[in-house]
């Protein structure tokens, strides 16, 4: 066996660990006695012979390939210069035969400027380089594929195609960039894949694509080469819409929906998304919600994580179907003018071997430290918010699924835990920064550069926070020093309001501050009030069931709960099942309890929420000032002896004013005065305690006329029956007064 390969070479093909196996493979030109010819290469293991089939013209031409290594290099010379048209044709130990193109005869497809982007942290569509793209090459049709992996010994694409041989298309190393790049001709879409990886000491990974538009179903692993963008939209007038809208001044009532949950099928099968589209979007529209927001539902393997330990961050979870499916359901939300929000976890990833974790042998994605590199509560790694290149990763994947899937919003998961280096640490496991501190400051850069660069491409979308410690500006923009979010989840008002709502009422006038508390900071922030599914799992009870007495009580506590904290400053957010009274905590494993709805009383709790929805985007008081002092006034917050409040929320036109009055004991108070600004008719807008939501039907007849008689520091003032734990709602009438007696003509 003769050949023109340097035999140092041909082991490092052979034994796969070569890092451009283009230097030996494919078509090259050499000098064979004295004369330049052109020789083609081919490592081909499961091959006993090998021929060269040139095409040209449309006919093909047979030559037998020279078999040069026992473990599968086959080579044959030319007699001539100048690379043909050629495919091989091979024949294998069970003789049977087939042909296949040669991924080493086409061109590399990525360019220096690629690279140079990814490694500076800026190429924030490198999703569209990186991962796996169907393409042209060479005027063939086939698959480019691409990974980061700086500190691989050499990197294979394996599939079904290859047998899952790591050795046979091993990729080339494109030098400094860290990136490997191989374009195989004639794979298609639905081909399943993943890259293994050689480290520098000799071990065989075998990894997920962490750029791969779809993957298996779980407990599957590998990647689905997937051609991205064929969708057809219908939303474009929503879209062009949605960037010219201010969010802040705009009602937003937002259900937030873990998808394996909220109903299922059969034998406690899944929905899909187009199941979805028709049941979700609905319901979500005829309940008057303004956006659904979806715990995660980028791929993860463990069901039990909710979603929140992300392995593919740039699939939507097969569970569900398809992408496409995925984009259906995200333009059936638009189609009924109800946003989408997806929860997007950049501050932690699992540590499963199929992964990011340890990618290239090397603590490549997460800090090689456990001190900054791995959460002890969560037993899951920690983004290098420092390297250029996660950055990039994490910034490209946000803008991706704001690009491709058309969402409209990202709730950022466990910000807190990014923002601080010894978030859930002892003295001793963490290491402070430059200046001593406990704070991360390369998170902080990563945070402000991905809100900026959000908000850039894309300035009608919600960037909200998880955060729940006091730090400073996270919903501030960062040209005055802010992190640059959109909105921030008010996880201090929740605290202190269900620590109080959850008492017996008797005993609520000695905690009346948790109350009233919200008011001294509500406007720090840009805030969310939210009852969302942290507070309805592990033990803490569902929301129906946190509240105090009877059964008539606690559905009364909950009507009140929910008029109060769509009376308060701030958007709103509840978790899926609060609406019609869920008994039981949630339960990720299986549907709501949607049967409760053959009752009257889960039937009216859902009307009064539908109810509160409606009044919530009619009048623009209750949402207009959400995040200035000149939206709110307290009338009486010192009534802690009776458990009552009563406040104004105002619009920015002065006649939009709305009086909210709430009572938080089962002791119906009469004659009780309270001030107001405007001598005007007030229609009651709201009663928590009507007989349709199940209450007893205490009111006030639709409303009154103000008296001219000054009370809590107001001009004018009702008299009005409140309710027991109820929450009653007046606006303000906006015609001038009537004239009732002849006389006063």
């Amino acid at each position: 066996m003769t050949t023109t390969i340097d035999k140092e070479q041909m082991n490092r093909i052979v034994y796969s660990y070569h890092w451009d196996p283009f230097q030996v493979l494919g078509y090259h030109e050499v000098t064979v006695d004295g004369k330049k010819v052109g020789t083609i290469r081919g490592f081909l293991p499961e091959a006993r012979d090998v021929e060269l089939v040139i095409v040209e013209n449309g006919k093909k031409t047979y030559k037998k390939m020279e078999k040069v290594h026992n473990d599968g290099m086959f080579e044959i010379l030319l007699d001539k210069t100048g690379k043909p048209d050629y495919i091989f044709k091979i024949t294998n130990w069970e003789n049977h035969s087939w042909e296949i193109d040669d991924p080493y005869r086409y061109e590399p497809v990525l360019t220096d400027f690629d690279f140079h982007l990814f490694n500076e942290g800026n190429h924030y569509k490198i999703y569209e380089k990186l991962g796996a793209h169907i393409i042209e090459n060479g005027g063939k049709s086939g698959t480019l594929f691409s990974v980061w992996a700086p500190n691989a010994k050499r990197v294979s694409v394996i599939g079904n195609f290859n047998h899952w041989d790591g050795r046979r298309n091993l990729m080339r190393n494109r030098g400094a960039s860290g990136i490997w790049e191989l374009f195989i001709p004639d794979i298609t879409e639905g081909e399943v894949y993943k890259f293994e990886i050689k480290t520098q000491d000799d071990r065989l990974l075998e990894k997920a694509d962490p750029y791969a538009f779809r993957t298996e179903l779980r407990p599957k692993t590998a990647s689905v080469v997937h051609k991205f963008g064929t969708y057809k939209w219908n939303d474009k007038y929503y879209m062009e819409n949605r960037n010219k809208r201010n969010h802040f001044d705009e009602p937003i009532s937002i259900y937030e929906v873990h998808l394996g949950s909220w109903k299922r099928k059969g034998y406690n099968e899944y929905l899909t998304y187009r199941d979805f589209a028709l049941d979700l979007v609905n319901y979500a529209s005829d309940m008057g919600y303004t956006h659904i927001e979806l715990l995660p539902v980028a791929e993860h393997p463990f069901d039990g994580s909710w979603g929140y330990q992300v392995t593919g961050y740039f699939a939507p979870t097969s569970r569900f179907g398809s992408p496409e499916d995925f984009c259906y359901f995200v333009d059936k939300c638009h189609e009924k003018g109800i946003g989408v929000i997806v929860d997007w976890v950049p501050a932690h990833f699992p540590t499963d071997s199929f992964a990011l974790a340890q990618f290239d042998g090397t603590a490549l994605y997460e800090h090689a430290d456990p001190r900054k590199g791995f959460h002890k509560d969560w037993t899951t790694l920690i983004f290098n918010f420092g390297r250029n290149e996660v950055r990039n990763f994490l910034i490209s994947n946000a803008l991706f699924w704001l690009d491709y899937y058309h969402i409209d919003g990202l709730r950022v998961d466990a910000v807190a835990s990014m923002l601080y280096l010894d978030y859930a640490r002892k003295p001793g496991e963490w290491i402070p920064n430059e200046f001593g501190g406990n704070e991360n400051l390369e998170a902080v850069h990563f945070i402000k550069r991905l809100n900026e660069q959000v908000y850039l491409e894309h300035p009608g979308v919600l960037m909200i926070a998880e955060e729940s410690t006091a730090w400073t500006g996270v919903s501030r923009p960062t040209y005055v020093g802010g992190l640059g979010f959109g909105l921030k989840w008010n996880m201090g008002w929740m605290n202190d309001f269900l620590k109080y709502i959850s008492k017996d009422p008797i005993y609520r006038k000695y905690h009346h501050n948790s109350l009233t508390f919200s008011m001294i900071y509500a406007f720090n922030e840009n805030f969310v009030l939210v009852l969302s599914h942290d507070e309805v799992v592990h033990g803490k009870n569902s929301l129906i069931s946190k509240m105090p007495g009877d059964d008539w009580q606690k559905f009364a506590n909950l009507r009140s709960a929910i008029g109060f904290m769509y009376a308060h400053p701030g958007k709103k957010l509840t978790f899926m099942g609060s609406e019609f009274g869920q008994w039981s905590e949630w339960n990720a494993n299986q549907s709501l309890d949607w049967h409760l709805l053959d009752w009257d009383r889960h039937r009216q709790l859902q009307n009064y929420f539908k109810s509160v929805n409606r009044i919530y985007k009619e009048n623009p008081a209750l949402y207009e000032v959400d995040f200035q002092w000149q939206g709110f006034e307290w009338v009486n917050c010192n009534d802690w002896e009776g458990s009552v409040v009563s406040f104004l929320r105002k619009g920015r036109n002065p006649d939009d004013v709305v009086l909210a009055v709430v009572n938080f004991t089962p002791i119906p108070r009469y004659n009780y005065r309270v001030g107001v600004p405007k001598h005007c008719h007030w229609d009651e807008i709201l009663n928590s305690d009507a007989i349709e939501f199940g209450g007893g039907g205490l009111g006030n007849y639709g409303g009154f006329w103000s008296d001219q008689w000054a009370w809590d520091n107001q001009p004018n003032s009702l008299c009005l029956t409140v309710p027991p734990l109820a929450i009653v709602m007046f606006r303000a009438r906006k015609e001038t007064p009537q004239v009732t007696d002849e006389a006063d003509k």
